[in-house]
């Protein structure tokens, strides 16, 4: 028997995509300018690495966990980024013995170290048992101390041409940000669908202990799970550095929230063992749309932080009322 379409259901699952669909299409017509070609593409350089942040987080939330340390990791990928691609006649430079070195060897060095805490975190959640929240909120207080000895506090930039191009360029109208997006979602939209590592986690999610009897590694799971959002963070500080032009120990403050934010409302439950990138990435655009909507509206930044932490209390309230009513 064929299920009848539930208007009302619909509409409560997906509040908040309505709302903002709605928002940006009267800010569209009584503003100039927000309908066009540049806008478009600001929207999508803000979307890919905050997408690429989100599909890391997207794993802990899946198995019934979180990442913290999501955003002050982006903040020391960027500033590590910077240390490594500032050009070598800036006369500020941070490492002057260091050699030019290319920015996809500058990139895969920076994943490497920040893999190394995602391992931390998965180990001390997945061999001691710490909830993830307080594993991951005592390394992101461990990384922002870590950011900002080895900056000394001081704002970096003096980039070489070649990183600052990997933001500033493109590919015919699709600029490199976004290619970087596309291939990361494709690789998630593999990884969660296609092999043996998404069907673990997403057992985890539903049920760790009915998972760990069915032989499901969970602590190898959850290690790699970690490690992997650790490479996304790397990935998306190294872009967020190269769209900047600079970096500092401020860079990422506040991603993690956003990207939690962004993937709850996206569809990937909070209570596990749910979520889709296609709807990691809906959750990024919905939150992305919010800000400039309230930018051409012309109201003030205090505010966006205000509306955004609406959206994110919204978001989590809402998740849990389907989880009950699953229940």
């Amino acid at each position: 028997m064929e299920k009848k379409f539930d208007i009302k259901k619909f509409l409560s699952n997906n509040a908040i995509i309505i709302l903002i669909a709605l928002l940006a299409l009267f800010v569209g017509f009584t503003t100039k300018n927000f309908f066009t070609l540049k806008n478009g593409t600001n929207l999508m350089l803000n979307v890919a690495p905050r997408f690429i942040i989100a599909c890391g987080v997207s794993g802990c939330l899946i198995t019934k966990g979180t990442d913290l340390s999501a955003g002050r990791q982006v903040g020391l990928a960027a500033c590590l980024s910077a240390m490594l691609l500032q050009s070598v006649d800036y006369a500020a430079r941070m490492l002057p013995w260091l050699p030019n070195i290319p920015w996809f060897v500058a990139l895969l060095i920076v994943m490497a170290i920040m893999a190394c805490f995602g391992a931390i975190n998965g180990c001390i959640i997945a061999f001691l048992k710490v909830p993830p929240f307080i594993a991951t909120l005592g390394m992101q207080t461990i990384v922002y101390g870590l950011c900002s000895v080895i900056t000394n506090n001081q704002p970096m930039g003096g980039y070489k041409e070649s990183y600052l191009l990997v933001a500033k360029g493109s590919f015919g109208p699709l600029p490199f940000l976004a290619i970087f997006a596309i291939i990361i979602g494709a690789f998630f939209w593999f990884l969660y669908n296609k092999t043996r590592h998404g069907k673990y986690m997403y057992a985890i999610g539903g049920n760790e202990n009915a998972a760990q009897v069915a032989g499901v590694n969970v602590t190898a799971s959850l290690i790699r799970i970690y490690i992997l959002a650790s490479c996304m963070y790397a990935l998306g500080g190294f872009l967020v550095g190269s769209k900047a032009g600079g970096a500092s120990t401020a860079t990422g403050n506040g991603y993690e929230l956003e990207a939690i934010a962004a993937c709850t409302i996206g569809g990937v439950s909070a209570n596990g063992g749910v979520g889709k990138v296609s709807g990691i990435l809906v959750g990024v655009l919905v939150f992305e749309v919010l800000k400039i909507c309230l930018q051409f509206m012309g109201v003030d930044p205090a505010y966006t932080y205000i509306a955004q932490g609406l959206v994110i209390i919204i978001a989590v309230a809402l998740d849990l009322r389907k989880y009950l009513a699953k229940k």
